[in-house]
């Protein structure tokens, strides 16, 4: 796919069907995440690929119960990629959502769709989450950024809304 025409068709998607992403797949989306950019090349946000079921159930879970809903707010996608950063680094923010950004637009490129899930950093703020980055041998040093949920529509995405106007300025 072009890479105006990629970014410019992809859409957050809130429904799924159960299909599993094969792991070739995440890999080539994780690996875009690799790849961007961070403040002074610090690149200190990591990845956690969750495919597992009761794993991703269990960050659903988690999730849901921050928002104060009954639903899944992964909105039934078989796959999560939970992006943390360092706390000690200043631009940790921007760098995770530029790692988020870059896998986003590799699955649309790869055939997947996928939606940006925010409450990760509360997430991993619980003891379930410092439970699992302890399994995981991730030290306390980091915190969530976001959740990429990943997976195969189960519909056709709406269209663009159109653009606000009065958005940019030349100088």
């Amino acid at each position: 796919m072009e890479t105006m025409e990629c970014l410019l068709s992809r859409r957050s998607c809130r429904k799924y069907k159960p299909d599993p992403v094969p792991g070739e797949i995440v890999d080539k989306i994780i690996e875009a995440g690799l790849y961007a950019p961070s403040g002074m090349g610090r690149q200190s946000p990591i990845v956690i690929a969750v495919s597992d079921p009761l794993m991703r159930d269990s960050l659903s879970r988690v999730n849901a119960e921050i928002m104060r809903v009954a639903s899944d707010p992964f909105f039934g996608a078989p796959t999560v990629l939970v992006v943390l950063a360092k706390k000690d680094v200043p631009t940790r923010v921007y760098d995770g959502s530029v790692m988020l950004a870059n896998m986003m637009t590799a699955a649309q490129d790869l055939g997947l769709s996928s939606c940006w899930i925010h409450r990760a950093k509360e997430t991993f703020e619980r003891p379930e989450g410092k439970a699992l980055l302890d399994r995981l041998g991730i030290p306390d040093e980091y915190e969530g950024v976001g959740n990429l949920i990943l997976g195969y529509a189960s519909e056709e995405p709406p269209a663009a809304k159109a653009r606000r106007e009065g958005r940019v300025y030349k100088i």
